[in-house]
């Protein structure tokens, strides 16, 4: 009897901005580029110009209550969001003001089957068209970016990292920093002897039990170093 076989299933990303030429370096490169050729990712990127009415082409204006530079308008990013949006879309505006991306939030996205990616220019976008369509607004940091498409590069790494078969290992993402809220800890390869640094003898020793201690214990003191809010939640 033949074995049945589950077909992979594609995450659909759309992307939206008024640069889509930025984007085809990354996303044909290494792991992201592999899982496009793959069909576990389907990435398409949309020019928000494309949709502007304006006659002279133009997709922003000044904000209103004055202030300095310009804000995207509203009719263009909405007819480019329903252009592509689906009944099981979920669309995010990349935004400094947004919740912070986390591994956590990385693992929610992936269940996602659609996600539409907004990418902010200039001051930002009109806030009409983000109460009417933008589920979530995420930030890659507390800084700020000449654009949103930077963050929109880091959000589709990130997130693809769960989903499955996009790894060539499966366990790699679940013991990767930040999954058991710690950093990952000190990792060696060969050779043994590199310039008179040697790899920490345990690791050589064949006990399984002592290096995962030794791991853990590393792992911990780099956590406890650079980052020690994370160990108040250990």
């Amino acid at each position: 009897m033949s074995e049945c076989k589950v077909s992979q299933k594609t995450i659909h990303i759309d992307i939206l901005s008024l640069f889509p030429n930025y984007f085809h370096g990354p996303f044909d490169e290494s792991i992201v580029g592999r899982a496009k050729r793959k069909g576990i990712v389907d990435i398409k990127l949309h020019n928000i110009r494309d949709f502007t009415k304006a006659a002279d082409g133009r997709v922003d204006d000044r904000p209103y209550g004055g202030g300095p530079g310009m804000v995207m308008q509203p009719q263009p990013v909405e007819d480019a969001i329903m252009h592509v949006h689906r009944p099981d879309a979920w669309v995010i505006y990349l935004t400094p003001q947004g919740e912070r991306l986390t591994a956590s939030l990385c693992r929610s996205l992936a269940q996602k089957q659609h996600l539409i990616l907004l990418c902010g220019h200039y001051e930002g976008i009109d806030q009409r068209v983000l109460d009417r369509h933008v589920q979530q607004e995420i930030s890659i940091g507390d800084y700020v970016l000449t654009n949103g498409g930077l963050a929109a590069i880091v959000l589709v790494d990130a997130v693809l990292r769960f989903v499955p078969n996009v790894l060539g290992h499966e366990l790699s993402a679940a013991e990767d920093s930040f999954e058991q809220h710690c950093f990952d800890c000190p990792q060696y390869t060969r050779p043994e002897n590199f310039k008179g640094a040697h790899v920490p003898a345990v690791l050589l020793s064949g006990d399984h039990q002592k290096i995962a201690a030794w791991r853990k214990q590393e792992a911990l003191k780099k956590t406890a170093k650079v980052r020690p809010d994370l160990c108040n939640i250990l």
